[in-house]
């Protein structure tokens, strides 16, 4: 018969579907993909430009190659044709090589979530998961885009190049009688036969203001929250970098140049700066390259969170509490008053009582649940709730990304949100942003359905705290808690409001030890949020290798650029030579242009990084990680003046009588 009475599911025992469960949580979580995809596309444009700009220097090393084929009778466009072919070799071979790359690149990144990255996600088990068709698209995108690059990159070459000027080795000369069409020409008659208004219309300036204003327009709009922070961006900082890049190739096309005059060092440098203008698109393509490095680095190095900010700051992310403590089992008893503390046995010896003087206990009602923090990689269905008292509500600690507050009062201490009483019987709770955002996918505003027997609970998101110690948990009033959930009585978990450090570390021994029997564990809240940063911080380091290629693709570029400039020149070079510049002037022109081109990159894209993380940067107090941004852009500089050394070797190399009798 007693067997028969019992019920198991009165006792607590629920049968539930595990694994459907599990891959219904995983289809919620954070699609990472989605961030690596907005950071590679900046690497994808380098690449592509990078691409087209060394099929471009392969096609005119062959100029004399392709004048022999016109002047064989072959068209154009059969000319295009062969031309072609070769790169859609060259493309597919470059995307198999890719595919090879991306596999490993994955691995690698799998390799060091299990390894030296395991602290931010807790788990072994991942593995990589590569489908057929991400590699088809992926392939089939990259010959694509390929293409398209040497398409138009073929048409520009072969637009305006006569048969005679290309068997001579260069581009100059239209198709028509030599010195009449010739491009100088052709740019200045069409330069006249446009108005001005039109010329500042077609104009990099135009597109420049353009460019400027759109950027700016996105990067206000989004700190006034009227588009999406990650569309904000993204959008404001990309729009920016056009701009600068705009204006600045509008300078190197000038048509008005002062003569260099003067002796010494300083119009040799200068003779080094107007060298970049001898070829404006290669320059401009090598300051974007450079550009999108700097720009991808500094702007994820900016998001990195410092894990030493002020314990006993009460609008820090700790609240002003060094300690935080968790219990096994509830804790019915007021810790805060001497008949709490007797009942535990707590303070029966001096050294106790010094260590337990004027600490304050801030208790906490739990409904356990799951994780709603970064460290859960599934999206929690029935996330963890806590309840503070009153009396914490009153202090107003702690610092709010943002609220539903109304009234003066709610604005001042949005913890009096959680009195709110709607008329839908929605109850109103406060989260942390980064889980609102990331794991619970709500925003401000939004409602969560909580289920459980009976009828479910509508829990209304009112209020997001800026990085707290209260990102695995939402926090509920405490009278909504007790009508709610009136099973789970005491407190299990306490804020620790300790005068000084020193005795904070003396405490958490002392009641780990006497409670024991409670399942008491004390931890400083600064280890706590250093565990939420750690998995920040290490997606960051995934994005930020994005970076690291894109800077080793602008170096590449930068010393193809500076390479191809000194073998374009090296005949001009001898003449100097010849009338009496030495090693030295040869080594400064060479460094000046390098400078130019790798500081102006440089600059471009950190200036556009900061103005677009400007918002993320001033809520967290206007602070930026100065070493490690220094160690990255030094690193940046250091790889741009190798390619500078490289290319100073090749040009004091250069034959001096050959050159010098075919100038």
């Amino acid at each position: 018969h007693l067997r028969g009475a019992l019920d198991p599911e009165r006792a607590g025992l629920g049968v539930f579907a595990a694994r459907a469960e599990g891959l219904q949580a995983s289809r919620g979580a954070t699609d990472f993909g989605e961030y690596f995809l907005y950071f590679s596309f900046f690497l994808v444009v380098s690449a592509l430009m990078l691409a087209a700009l060394f099929f471009r220097l392969g096609v005119e090393q062959r100029l004399r190659e392709i004048g022999t084929l016109q002047a064989m009778g072959f068209p154009a466009a059969r000319i295009r044709a062969l031309f072609l072919g070769e790169g859609v070799l060259l493309s597919i071979v470059g995307s198999l090589l890719g595919l090879a790359g991306a596999y490993t690149y994955g691995r690698l990144v799998m390799l060091g979530l299990r390894t030296w990255w395991v602290g931010a996600v807790g788990t072994t088990a991942l593995t990589l998961s590569v489908s057929p068709k991400s590699l088809v698209l992926g392939a089939t995108g990259g010959i694509i885009a390929a293409l398209v690059c040497i398409v138009w990159t073929l048409s520009r070459l072969t637009r305006r190049s006569s048969t005679r000027s290309l068997l001579a080795g260069t581009m100059e000369g239209g198709r028509g009688e030599a010195g009449k069409n010739d491009k100088w020409d052709e740019e200045k008659k069409t330069a006249r036969s446009f108005s001005p208004l039109r010329r500042f219309v077609l104009s990099p300036l135009s597109f420049a203001v353009v460019f400027g204003v759109l950027g700016m327009l996105l990067l206000i709009a989004a700190s006034a929250q009227l588009v999406g922070q990650l569309a904000g961006f993204f959008g404001g900082g990309s729009a920016l970098l056009i701009a600068l890049l705009c204006l600045q190739a509008a300078w190197l096309r000038r048509r008005t140049k002062n003569p260099i005059q003067g002796s010494g060092w300083g119009p040799v440098a200068r003779l080094g700066v107007r060298n970049a203008t001898h070829r404006p698109g290669r320059s401009v393509l090598c300051i974007t390259l450079i550009a999108f490095a700097a720009f991808i680095i500094v702007a994820v190095d900016a998001f990195r969170r410092d894990d030493k900010a002020a314990a006993l700051d009460r609008h820090s992310g700790s609240g002003g509490y060094p300690l935080l403590a968790e219990s096994m089992l509830p804790v019915v008893h007021d810790l805060n008053t001497e008949e709490g503390r007797e009942a535990l046995t707590l303070g029966t010896s001096r050294g106790e009582r010094e260590a337990l003087a004027g600490v304050r206990f801030e208790r906490f009602r739990v409904r356990p649940g799951d994780d709603a923090s970064c460290l859960n990689l599934y999206e929690p269905r029935n996330p963890k709730i806590i309840a503070p008292a009153d009396d914490f509500l009153a202090q107003g600690r702690f610092a709010f990304q943002n609220s539903l507050a109304e009234t003066s009062e709610e604005k001042e201490n949005p913890w009096l949100l959680l009195r709110r009483e709607f008329a839908d019987g929605a109850v109103p709770v406060i989260a942390d942003a980064n889980s609102m955002s990331y794991v619970l996918h709500r925003k401000l505003g939004e409602d969560f359905v909580l289920e459980r027997e009976g009828d479910p609970v509508r829990l209304r998101l009112v209020g997001a705290l800026s990085d707290s110690v209260f990102q695995s948990e939402l926090l509920m009033s405490e009278a909504n808690f007790k009508r709610l959930f009136p099973e789970q009585e005491g407190a299990r978990l306490f804020l620790l409001d300790v005068p000084s450090a020193e005795q904070a570390e003396r405490l958490a021994g002392g009641l780990e030890e006497r409670l024991a029997d409670f399942g008491f564990d004390v931890t400083s809240t600064s280890e706590r949020l250093a565990g939420f940063h750690r998995v920040e911080n290490t997606f960051l380091s995934t994005f930020q290798t994005l970076g690291g290629l894109g800077l080793a693709l602008g170096t590449l570029g930068l010393a193809a650029v500076l390479l191809r400039n000194v073998l374009e020149r090296r005949r001009e070079l001898a003449l100097l030579r010849a009338v009496g510049y030495g090693r030295s002037h040869f080594a400064l022109m060479v460094i000046a242009e390098n400078a130019l081109l790798l500081f102006g990159g440089l600059l471009t894209g950190t200036l556009c990084a900061l103005l677009a993380v400007a918002p993320v940067v001033m809520a967290r107090g206007g602070q930026l990680p100065i070493v490690s941004l220094g160690a990255l852009l030094l690193a940046v500089v250091v790889s741009g003046m190798l390619a500078s050394l490289l290319a100073t070797i090749v040009a004091l190399r250069a034959p001096l009588l050959a050159s010098l009798r075919a100038e």
